[in-house]
């Protein structure tokens, strides 16, 4: 397998209702020689050589851990968060589809056109007037998938279900979508290959892999489980003043990756018409790639909504005083001052103006940007609220528009979880469309 030319948490809650199929033992990732035409991995920092291999050899997932509901957590200062969990127990895997069942939230959705979409007034190009244009993929290209799993082990703020994620989407795309193994990267904390550890160099470096020689209807996937966060925003393209992040095993010496850079690594790079699917299963992650235009579950542009957002900083601040946090209480109103300022000087405007794409890049999130995302465990496995949803979703209505899996996914954590995950794209998009990957 090749690097250059690609072969191959947050937070959880109460479970979603099982499924029978179970994934089988997945297979060892190949060692550092296969990997052609790609840069040796950085020194070892102080954050410790990868877990023996008789530790997480052959990832055997722990028992279902115990753990204590705690409240959501803002922008980290230093390590990130604990998680908040809930125990519970379901099957692994969603229940196939019957025959002829139709998902709910609509009809039949059709695939994607393939002619240029025109959208937006007109501008002045070099040959006359012009209109903003993008492509949608056709996902008949190559196929390369990037999966994350950070479970963080012996730290404070320790996850048991990010690796299980990883290996659950490798999975689901091979068997799924015709995706192969030997085209799909996997970092995860346990690798015995020093290039497979999802330090921050290694994360990145992947990310440019993943991107490296796109063309117009190929189909990339990338998919992260583990900590996520927020800073502070130094471009003003946030509506609530906190860029989105994502922490590698070694942030405490590399430092978090944070959403801009994401965004410039895996979105600017692709020419129209190759499709970016991102899976985000981390805190604070409803536009952890800075796609500007956000759906809601009726399929249409969500608008920035100051008396919403003023509510919900309002009642953090409120929750933060009650129990004496006097800390979380002037974070929640400051990030209301924030919020007031940005949606005042156009945030929102600038990031369609600066972050708009005519690729095709998706992401479905497991939150909002000021939500926590869920860790649980299910049939005793550990595993991500989102990750699962996601699988679930689509293993049980395999033919789902955007806006269908938007609410199928919901539909698999309501009840269970706060938290609400988001849709979000690279330019305006037709959510009655067939989701492809």
């Amino acid at each position: 397998m090749s690097w250059s030319q690609y072969p191959g948490q947050g937070h959880h809650q109460q479970p979603p209702p099982p499924p029978p199929q179970q994934y089988g033992q997945y297979q060892q990732q190949p060692q550092y020689n296969q990997y052609q035409n790609f840069p040796p991995p950085p020194p070892q920092g102080n954050w410790g050589a990868p877990p023996p291999p008789g530790n997480y050899g052959g990832y055997a997932p722990p028992p279902p851990p115990q753990y204590q509901q705690q409240g959501n957590y803002g922008p980290p200062t230093g390590v990130p968060p604990p998680a908040h969990y809930q125990t519970g127990s379901a099957g692994v895997q969603p229940q196939q589809q019957q025959q002829g069942f139709q998902p709910p939230y609509g009809g039949n959705p059709v695939r994607p056109p393939t002619q240029n979409q025109s959208y937006g007034p007109q501008f002045q190009g070099q040959g006359g007037p012009q209109r903003p244009f993008f492509q949608y993929s056709q996902c008949t290209g190559s196929r390369k998938a990037l999966c994350i799993g950070i479970n963080y082990f012996g730290t404070s703020s320790e996850l048991k279900g990010c690796i299980n994620d990883a290996r659950n989407v490798e999975k689901f795309l091979c068997t799924r979508y015709n995706y192969r193994s030997e085209d799909i990267v996997m970092l995860t904390d346990d690798a015995r290959n020093p290039r497979q550890i999802p330090t921050k160099a290694n994360i990145i470096a992947a990310m440019q892999w993943l991107v490296a020689g796109a063309k117009p209807n190929d189909a990339l996937f990338f998919h992260y489980s583990g900590h996520g966060g927020q800073t502070a925003d130094l471009d003003g393209d946030e509506d609530d003043g906190f860029d989105e992040v994502i922490y590698p095993l070694d942030f405490k010496q590399a430092g978090h990756i944070v959403d801009d850079d994401m965004h410039n690594i895996m979105v600017r790079a692709l020419p129209p018409g190759c499709r970016l699917t991102a899976i985000f299963d981390s805190c604070h992650s409803g536009t952890a790639l800075d796609l500007p235009y956000v759906y809601s579950t009726e399929g249409v542009i969500k608008e920035p909504n100051l008396l919403a957002e003023a509510g919900q900083g309002l009642l953090g601040a409120g929750m933060s005083y009650l129990r004496g946090d006097i800390g979380g209480m002037m974070k929640g109103v400051m990030s209301l001052g924030k919020n007031i300022m940005n949606q005042n000087s156009g945030a929102a405007e600038k990031t369609k103006q600066s972050k708009t794409s005519p690729a095709d890049a998706i992401s479905f999130s497991g939150c909002k940007d000021s939500q926590t995302s869920a860790d649980t465990s299910m049939a005793g496995q550990a595993t991500g609220a989102m990750s699962y949803a996601f699988i679930a979703a689509l293993t049980r209505y395999p033919q789902q528009s955007y806006v269908q899996l938007l609410n199928t996914i919901r539909d698999e954590l309501k009840g269970k979880y706060e938290q609400k995950p988001q849709l979000s794209a690279s330019h305006p998009i037709d959510t009655n469309l067939l989701f492809i990957c």
